[in-house]
Order: C-alpha cells, then sequence, then structure tokens
C-alpha cells in the first residue's frame, strides 16, 4: 500500500490489541483478528447506508456466506491494527470485498480478510436486491478501487501443492 491509497482506501477501522488477545504463541490469536475484521465490515455498512437505522426499518441485513483469511506479520500487546476495505465486486444481492489490517508504528501488513456477502431478509431468510442507493454506492467504491492493483492474496485458496 503506497501512502496515495488513504484517498481511495481511507481506514474504516482502528483497535488496538487487548491483553486477552494475546494466545500461548505470544502474539494476537487468530480469532480476534476475525473480529476487528468483522467490526471492519460493520463499519463499512454504516459508510454505504446499511446501518442499524436500515435494519431496524426493513428487516434486512448482510450474511457473511465465505470468507479467506490470510496472517502476513505477527501483532502483539498494545499495537494499534488499522484496516482498510476495498469493493471488489457487487451484484443485485452480492458483495465481494477485500479487508486489509496493517499493524505496529511501521504500518506493517498484518492480515487479510476476504469476504462474500450476500443482503438477506430477516423475515424470509432469503437473499433479497440491494437497496437502488446503498448498490449505486457500492458500485461507485468498486469503481475507485478498481484503479488499485489487485491485492495478490484476493481470490486465493488452501492448497498442498504436488511435489514434482
Amino acid at each position: 500500500m503506497t501512502s496515495d491509497d488513504g484517498d481511495v482506501l481511507p481506514i474504516l477501522h482502528r483497535a488496538t490489541v487487548q491483553e486477552d488477545w494475546i494466545d500461548y504463541n505470544g502474539h494476537m490469536n487468530l480469532a480476534y483478528y476475525v473480529l476487528v475484521f468483522d467490526h471492519t465490515t460493520d463499519a463499512l455498512q454504516d459508510v454505504v447506508g446499511l446501518d442499524a437505522a436500515y435494519r431496524e426499518a426493513t428487516g434486512c441485513s448482510i450474511f457473511v456466506v465465505e470468507a479467506h483469511v490470510t496472517y502476513d506479520n505477527e501483532v502483539g500487546l498494545g499495537e494499534e491494527m488499522r484496516v482498510r476495505t476495498r469493493v471488489m465486486d457487487v451484484d443485485e444481492k452480492r458483495l465481494h470485498i477485500f479487508h486489509e489490517m496493517y499493524a505496529g508504528d511501521d504500518d506493517r501488513p498484518a492480515a487479510t480478510n476476504e469476504l462474500m456477502i450476500l443482503h438477506v431478509d430477516l423475515n424470509t431468510r432469503r437473499t433479497s436486491p440491494f437497496p437502488d442507493a446503498v448498490r449505486a454506492e457500492l458500485e461507485r467504491l468498486k469503481d475507485l478501487h478498481s484503479s488499485l492493483p489487485r491485492p495478490p492474496q484476493a481470490g486465493r485458496h488452501i492448497e498442498i501443492k504436488k511435489k514434482l
């Protein structure tokens, strides 16, 4: 990430590693990375109009249906984390986002989280289209973020490559 990316990808969420987040290996436990990413997804919802007032008024929300996390560098007690989010793609009912976490005074890459999200009517528990204004804002963000290089972790899958 370059310093110029902050204009295109502002920090959506900040958190500081708490003592009870540290595991027996002496670094932040993997579950808390996901917690920080989840709070960032909530912040994105607020930005695009899927906030608490929207959920209350419409009975609609979002569900994560697929998630992939990469851990790039250890994060320790008391370190601040900053998360930026890019909209990779969006359609009528689905949203593909990519969170990038940076940590410490050196702003080192700490982790990434790629999500596939569905817009859901909570009364029927079925997918439903995003409202037009939300979809337009997500499309605007997608277009803005498409100017950045695709993250190398995006679209990856887990495998043990076969030895030749």
